[in-house]
């Protein structure tokens, strides 16, 4: 009956967009904001729960790649949005980058932290243990999380970075897709579409997923515009909205899925989840973007990027780095999860330049310290070096 009524209130959210959108009824920023972000955060649910079921017919990590990539999907509706129209109006690279840069770091900051202190707080496990399949995810993100610093050097985002960050992209599904298959164990929403049988599930499965793709594709532009016109209308900065507010909505979903799954006692999927995610928003969503904008603009230009913009994807960068030293070794523990969270809070309300060079320092070098000082994460960061041992740990 739960399930039942949580499957419900989902398929609500974008039915309610659907009605107000078509007819004209959300005719303010506020009103279109509120309507259009419960349609992305309901679809969020809906996609996250149909790529659960996936998981009966692929490998399990080619699953969890694709639930991943599936849970982001508002989010990247949202910034592609941005990037499109920033090929029409150079002002709407700062959304782009914003949107990026803050759904990285939510990601990172919010949801790696949350999994961890939920596995603790409902099993009383001070940690988790990554099973060695995820090596796949986990040295991806090394050599993703490797190329991003280039962006801040270079300046620009061009369609070079869409063919280097989309040929990693595919090899890490390559990847994913040769990992050995799991039975799944499903519960929820997911587990009342696989009781309707094979045929059944698949059925069902296409006609949500063709719901909340049109919900998130109608109301990816109406979010964005809102977003920026309700900034505008209380004077909040827009570029700020942009990068907490509408990550949050779009990825809250995902955030919670992950925490369903560790509430269930589902450790590594939980993390796993994450990891993949945000594997997937520093290649395939990165990448998007200048392609998106050269689409745009009808020729092969680079996205350029102002001081703050490189700024803001260097602390990025910095938050990911740190992140993956410290899960090298295949162990995230209640410390190290309260350490991302808390050297994460500060950046909601410390917005100066000054504030983001001090961040991007303070992860820095910090995983220096942990590098140099723990011969554990020293071992593990020998193993993050996807060009010389990423074949034999795909195996």
């Amino acid at each position: 009956m739960r399930s039942a009524l949580w499957l419900a209130g989902a398929l609500a959210l974008p039915v309610v967009w659907f009605a107000l959108h078509f007819t004209g009824a959300a005719v303010g920023p506020v009103e279109t904001a509120v309507a259009s972000g419960a349609a992305i955060f309901g679809a969020g649910f809906l996609l996250s729960w149909t790529a659960e079921v996936a998981q009966l017919d692929v490998p399990r990590a080619l699953a969890l790649a694709v639930l991943a990539l599936i849970a982001v999907l508002p989010e990247y509706a949202v910034d592609v949005y941005f990037a499109w129209r920033a090929g029409q109006d150079p002002a709407y690279t700062a959304y782009a980058t914003a949107n990026m840069t803050g759904g990285n770091r939510l990601l990172i900051g919010v949801g790696w932290a949350a999994s961890v202190l939920t596995i603790w707080l409902r099993h009383r496990r001070r940690g988790i243990s990554l099973p060695r399949d995820q090596a796949v995810e986990v040295n991806y993100l090394a050599l993703a999380t490797a190329y991003s610093f280039l962006i801040p050097i270079k300046g620009t985002l061009s369609v070079f970075d869409t063919a280097v960050l989309l040929v990693m992209f595919i090899a890490y599904m390559l990847a994913a897709g040769r990992a050995h298959h799991e039975e799944p164990s499903l519960e929820g929403p997911s587990e009342l579409i696989a009781r309707a049988g094979k045929t059944g599930r698949r059925a069902a499965t296409l006609a949500i997923m063709a719901l909340a793709g049109g919900a998130i594709y109608t109301s990816a532009e109406p979010f964005a515009e809102s977003l920026l016109a309700v900034g505008r209308q209380f004077h909040i900065e827009e570029f700020l909205l942009v990068q907490w507010v509408a990550p949050l909505v779009s990825e809250s979903p995902e955030f919670i899925v992950a925490v369903l799954f560790a509430l269930r006692g589902a450790a590594a999927a939980s993390i796993g989840t994450l990891i993949s995610s945000t594997v997937n928003q520093w290649t395939l969503l990165v990448g998007a973007l200048p392609a998106a904008f050269a689409l745009s603009q009808g020729r092969l230009a680079p996205m350029v990027l102002d001081r703050r913009q490189r700024e803001e994807i260097l602390l990025t960068s910095a938050q990911s780095i740190f992140a993956l030293v410290v899960i090298s070794n295949f162990r995230f523990t209640r410390g190290e999860a309260l350490v991302l969270f808390s050297l994460f809070v500060p950046q909601l309300f410390l917005t100066s330049p000054l504030a983001r060079w001090a961040h991007a320092i303070v992860y820095l070098l910090l995983t220096a310290g942990i590098i140099f000082f723990s011969p554990t994460a020293r071992a593990g960061v020998r193993n993050l070096l996807p060009w010389l041992r990423l074949r034999g740990q795909t195996r």
